[in-house]
Parts: structure tokens; sequence; C-alpha cells
């Protein structure tokens, strides 16, 4: 009789192994590196046996009746642990035999629970004088004579080969209890010998059981033809007797880590790419992570390089961020692929093919990353993805001391543990920052645009005015009246929405963009942008917005009027301005006066800096910026760390250099770390009063992602301050409703009593009309 894996499909244990096998067959190919990390063991090989082994425990006869939906004395003991009494009886060596044990032990809980929810309080002390004298424990030796062992010992042999000397039936009491010691008491960290045997050996088996169970038949890798898509666009080039930029051709000849310094729109993504072409060339497969701050640039990218035309393919490409529900939601709409699937399930499989080994590139944030250093779980599935990898970092100037501190950690681990490479590449940043990275990568190719080509990407010429922008209106209203494309930037929320509501009378068409919008008016706004970039004849004319509009939207306008910020966030601003280079040199316009909450947002002195080197380059350049010379700019304004930045640098890169080195222990998952990780996304979802009963369909539709994209994000000092001026501004409210098994579900949420407008967003100093609700 078939030892069953599982029952809902039904599939036997050996079709189980042979679809993990398969898995393990692509790992090997697509992490070659591995073996140069690990040499001290077989470690292909011991994967295989983790694999073979790891499920054998589902023989227990109670445990099959479990699959057959019959009465049963399974008394949910846990199947792995039956698995280990037959890896005994391998013939590899005892350091071998340890790390099978510990991989097919804690392949479904981490040891902590196993300890305490399933070996503690399940089976009598093995070293007991009497299976029984625990009163109510059950005796794991007679536990596992109902494993049928001669059965397990012949199909081991006759599907696999492995002849077993025999097995041992001791209680796995002293295995995790040993391993957990050990680990708690410090005894096991990134220093021990075998660390990263276990945590790749433990990565590697999660990989092929998860994938194996999900009966994926193939893993795509990044292939010659892949790029093809980048001969095509040289051809052409050539043809026009024009060629790619010298950094580019650079970039494609580099082996090894390098940083790019170029402009804005000298062609830096395919720059990217051309190195990771090369690496694959000459070092060998490894998965491509393409990392950026903001998820708009992450979209952009994505849809960028998963074109079946212009990019890799999208079998090829996959992306990872905090909203990725709202994006699916939206781009199913125009899939077709998924045109006869229920978004929900439409959305849970891509989400789940992203999530895993299926694409070999990825676009996600640094924390998609960062997560797997605090431990969260399946960080040892992560860490194995990153061996052998490479790590493209774009604006890498936009994270804050404290995330930046987390990417050089990162950084550090995997050039030092895991033979990753890294590209950074930036338009602009401080030189301090700079040799921060230099120093986390180690050796590398430094790489520069030619001075010529910066030459050809001066674009702006700046114009300083006296004053608040909120007080020179009619400079804006009179360039909308000459059907001009004017972009206009704030600082706060609430400074957009009042500038937008003066202007958007005066333009053709506006669009109002900032923080303070639900998911789905965020998105239908951005969608707006883009589809009006298209539309020549009848495009967005007018743009209000905040530090949203600093990230990479592809947008294009004629001049920009900005309230005043740091160097490093205007020059982001600028970049939507003649963004494509065919408009001659376009202004852009910086108010010297900032609002007085201004100060909350921007470091004072960093803006008086930066406004003294603007008067320096319209004395001296008549307001043109020379973009060779943005970086003697930025180190004027940013010459160092300043105190505050740097202490808070130093603290979070010293805690987390600790965790990684100290705490960071396979098969064991902390709370605190994690809680950790989370606190520093400063973010509390409310939902408008006047979308409640659009929330409450969508969740009576059982249509979760519509519903949370009705809410707003906030930050928890703006949620403490209006819970503290009223307990009228937010209430708790619930929603009750019964499944189709009948089983009832309640989802809490909050409430916001604070006016809601699709096209101007969160109005705080309004207050919606409440209606009285019958009981």
């Amino acid at each position: 009789m078939d030892i069953l894996a599982k029952s809902e499909p039904r599939i036997t244990l050996k079709e189980h192994i042979e679809d993990c096998l398969l898995i393990l067959e692509y790992l090997k190919s697509y992490f070659p590196t591995v073996t140069e990390i690990i040499t001290e063991i077989d470690f292909w090989e011991t994967v295989r046996l983790s694999v073979i082994m790891h499920d054998l425990g589902k023989a227990h006869s109670e445990f099959a009746k479990v699959l057959q939906g019959l009465r049963n004395e399974w008394n949910k003991q846990r199947h792995e642990l039956f698995s280990l009494p037959f890896i005994e009886g391998l013939n590899v060596s005892e350091k071998t035999k340890l790390l099978i044990n510990l991989v097919v032990a804690g392949h479904h809980k981490d040891f902590e629970s196993l300890n305490r929810d399933f070996i503690s309080n399940a089976y009598a002390n093995e070293n007991a004088n009497d299976d029984f004298d625990e009163e109510g424990l059950m005796s794991f030796q007679d536990e596992f004579k109902k494993v049928n062992p001669e059965n397990v010992i012949s199909f081991l042999n006759e599907h696999y080969g492995i002849q077993l000397k025999g097995y041992n039936s001791k209680s796995p009491q002293k295995l995790i209890f040993s391993y957990l010691q050990k680990s708690l008491k410090s005894n096991f960290t990134i220093k021990s010998e075998d660390y990263f045997e276990l945590l790749l050996l433990f990565g590697a088996l999660k990989h092929c059981d998860h994938l194996g169970s999900a009966k994926l038949q193939k893993i795509e890798c990044l292939e010659k033809t892949s790029f093809f898509f980048l001969d095509k666009q040289r051809t052409k080039l050539l043809a026009e007797k024009k060629d790619f930029y010298s950094h580019q051709l650079s970039c494609s000849n580099t082996t090894g880590n390098a940083i790019l310094t170029a402009p804005t729109g000298s062609g830096k993504t395919e720059s990217a790419l051309l190195w990771v072409r090369n690496q694959l060339n000459k070092c060998g497969q490894g998965r491509v992570f393409y990392v950026l701050p903001f998820t708009a640039s992450i979209n952009a990218m994505y849809e960028r390089l998963s074109s079946d035309d212009k990019g890799l393919g999208s079998a090829k490409v996959g992306m990872l961020h905090g909203k990725l529900q709202d994006y699916l939601y939206d781009y199913l709409d125009k899939d077709t692929q998924y045109v006869n699937t229920p978004k929900k399930e439409a959305i849970e499989e891509i989400r789940n093919k992203f999530k895993t080994l299926s694409t070999p590139l990825k676009v996600i944030t640094p924390f998609q990353l960062i997560k797997n250093l605090y431990g969260l779980k399946g960080f040892e599935q992560g860490i194995l993805e990153w061996t052998g990898g490479y790590f493209i970092f774009d604006e890498i100037h936009a994270y804050s001391p404290e995330v930046f501190a987390q990417i050089k950690v990162f950084l550090e681990y995997v050039v030092t543990h895991l033979k990753g490479n890294v590209f950074i590449m930036t338009a602009t940043m401080p030189s301090f920052l700079k040799k921060e990275l230099e120093n986390a990568i180690g050796p590398f190719s430094s790489i520069t645009a030619d001075k010529e080509l910066y030459e050809k990407f001066n674009r702006h010429q700046l114009v300083l005015k006296e004053g608040l922008l909120s007080d020179n209106i009619y400079l804006m209203e009179r360039d909308l009246k000459a059907r001009k494309k004017v972009l206009v930037v704030c600082n706060t929320v609430l400074q957009s929405q009042a500038v937008f509501k003066e202007l958007k009378k005066h333009a053709t068409k506006a669009v109002l963009l900032h923080s303070a919008f639900t998911g789905e008016d965020r998105n239908n706004h951005e969608k707006a942008l883009k589809d009006g970039e298209k539309d020549k004849e009848n495009p967005i004319q007018l743009l209000v917005g905040t530090q949203a509009i600093e990230v990479s939207l592809d947008i294009d306008y004629d001049m920009i009027y900005t309230e005043p910020a740091p160097i490093d966030a205007l020059i982001q601003r600028f970049g939507r301005v003649n963004r494509k280079r065919e408009k001659g040199i376009c202004p852009v316009i910086v108010f010297k006066e900032a609002n007085k909450n201004d100060k909350y947002i921007y470091n004072t002195q960093l803006i008086e800096r930066t406004i003294q080197i603007f008067e320096k380059v319209i004395e001296q350049e008549n307001g043109i910026l020379e973009e060779y010379k943005l970086q003697e700019y930025i180190d004027f304004v940013y010459p160092e760390w300043n105190e505050k930045d740097k202490r808070s640098f130093d603290e979070t890169y010293n805690l987390l250099k600790y965790l990684t080195e100290m705490q960071l222990v396979p098969l064991l998952h902390s709370k605190n770390r994690e809680d950790d990780f989370y606190r520093q996304f400063d973010g509390i979802k409310v939902l408008p009063l006047k979308l409640k009963e659009r929330f409450e369909n969508y969740l009576s539709n059982f249509d979760f992602i519509g519903a949370e994209r009705l809410k707003v994000q906030i930050r928890k000092n703006k949620f403490a301050q209006l819970l503290a001026e009223s307990d009228q501004n937010l209430y708790k409210a619930s929603y009750h409703f019964e499944t189709e098994k009948g089983n009832l579900i309640t989802v809490p949420y909050w409430i916001l009593t604070k006016k809601y407008d699709k096209e101007i967003g969160l109005l705080y100093d309004e207050q919606e009309v409440w209606k009285t609700e019958l009981i």
C-alpha cells in the first residue's frame, strides 16, 4: 500500500519526493556558488538525502487515517519527528546526520514551538525508567512502531537505493533541547563552523518542499536570449551612427562590484542589465534583485522589464512590495492571461509566484531583503536565494539614515558571506554616503559618465524667488494661461491641497498627488498621469503634489515651481521637467521662504546651504545647472554626517550587525526581532467615514483587497494627535459576516470622521457630517 503524503489532491509520498527532487535539480543549476561556500560536506547530496527523508514519518498509521478522513488517535503529533529515527541509519558522517536531523525536524515548526508544543507536552522523558511514568504523556518509541519501520526501509531501498544500517527510535527531545541550549547561549552564531551549512541546507530543503508541494514544474533563469532586446537597441543605434554611451559599454565589460555615477535619463537601467549579463556570462547563474525605494518606481520598472518586446519578458520578472495587492487589483483589469480567473484567486497566484524562486529577477524594496536579517519566518529560504546573487541598487540616495544603515549591513552580509555581487547607481549622492557603500562592498569598479555627456544633459535654469510659493500663485496662473505644462511641488499635504484648489480652474486638466489618498484614488491619479503623458493633444497640464512626485514617475513638464527643500530632493523634483531633453533649457523656480511647519520635515540648515549654493550657481553660471557639477553642489550642502543623522545611522547599524552576527539562528524565529523590523513602518490605515458603505459592501462580497484599498494611511503621530484632539475624530468599528462554511468573521477597523474627497484627498481641517444610524 502506498504511503500518502497529501490527501487533497491525493499525492503519494513517492510522488511528493519526486516533485521535490525536480526542484533540487533546478537549485543545483541556479545556485552554483553554494558549493564554493560550503566545502566540508557534499552539499547537494545532503539536500537530496534530506528531501528523501523529510516526510517518512507520514507512514505513521494514525497520520494516514488523518489524511483519509478516518477516526484516529493521531493527537496532533508532528509527522516530521517520526522521520528522524531513519536518519540514524544513513551511511554518512555523524556531522551530516546531525545536519539532516536538524533540518528535517524543523521543516514545519521552529524549534522553540516544537519543544514547547509537541515534545515537552507530548512525550515521556526518554531517560525515565518507565515509558509511562509521566502521567498522560505518550511513549515516542511506542508511537514510532506505528510507522511500520520495515516497510519504510523497503521503500527507501526500492525507490532510492538507500540501504539503511538500521534505525534509532529514541525520542527527539535531546536533539531539540541541545540545539536550543546551544543557540540561546549564543554558542551557535555566524562564526560557528557549520553555521552556513545548516542555514543554506535548511533553506534549500524548504524551497524543495514548498515548490514541490506546489507541483512547480519549471523555475526560470536568465539566459543569453533574455537580453536580446539590448542587442536590438544597440543595433538600432548603430544604424543611426550612434552607440550605447561609454559608461554603458564599460558596465557591459565590468566583472564584480561596481558603482555607476551618471545623469538621470542616461540609460542607467540598461547599464545595470548589461552588467548583469556580463556577470552571468563570467560568474554563472544567480538570482537578480533590482532594488528601488518607492512603490511607484517599482511598479514602473516591473512593467518595463517584464515587457516581452522591450524587456526580459513576463516569465522572467517578478516584484515585491507592501502595496503589491493594490497594484495587481488594477493590473489584472488589463492582463488577458487572467481574464477567466476570479480576481482574488489571480492575485493570490501571482503573489505566490513572485514570492518564490519562479522568477529569476525581482524588482523590490530593500525591506524585502532586510527582513531576512531580522530572522522573520522563512529567512533561511531568502538567504539561500541571495547566494551568488546580483544586487542592483538604484536611487540609493533616497533612504533615511536608519534604512541606509540597514542596507549597509545587508551589503556587507551578501558580499562577505554569500559571494554576492553589487551594482550601485546614482545620479547624485553625498560623498560621505558613497564612502560608506565603498566600505561595505569592498573592491569595486568606479564608472562615471563622460563630461561631454553631462554637458548634453544640462536642461535646467535655476530661478530663485523671494517669499512663499502660496503668495505667488499668479505666476503659475500666468504660465497655465500660456498653455505651459506646470508642475508645482509643496512640502506638506495641506499646502498642496490649498494650491491645487487655487490653480485647477486655470488648467485644462489637473491632478493632485500626495500621500493622503486612499489606495484606490492614488492608483487612479497615477494612472491619469500615465495616460496623460501618452495624450499629446490633451495632456495633464497641471500637476500639484508633495514629495510623492520625487519618485520615478515617468512624467515630463515644461517648468516647476517648488517650495524650498534640500538639494537632493530638489534635484529629484527637477528631474520631472524637460525629462527627455527636447525643450532646450527649462526654468526651475524655487521659493526661498519656507512655511512654518516645514521645519518638521526638513533640516533648516540643509535648506539654507541649498539656497546658498543655488545663489552661487545663478551668479556664476547664469542659473544653468551644470550636471557634472551636481556632485560638487551636493557635497557643499552635505559635507558630512550631521550629528543627529550619524547617531541614528550608528545605532541602527550596530543593532542589526549584532542581530545578524549573534542572534540570527537557523530554525529559530524571534517575536522581538520581528517587532524590531515592523516598528520602523510609520503608518496606520483608517477608513474615511463617507466610504463606510462601500467598504462593507466589498467585505460582504469577500473582496478584502477592494475594501482595504478604500483606506488612507496616516502617520502614527498624526493618529495620536487626532485621538488627543477629540474622541469624535476617530472611532473603532467592526463588520461581522458569515462565510459560506458558516464561520463568523469579524473585521475591526478605524473610522476617521474628517472629510474625504477623491480629487483632493483627506481634509484634516474639515469634519464629515455624521449620519445617524438606527440601532
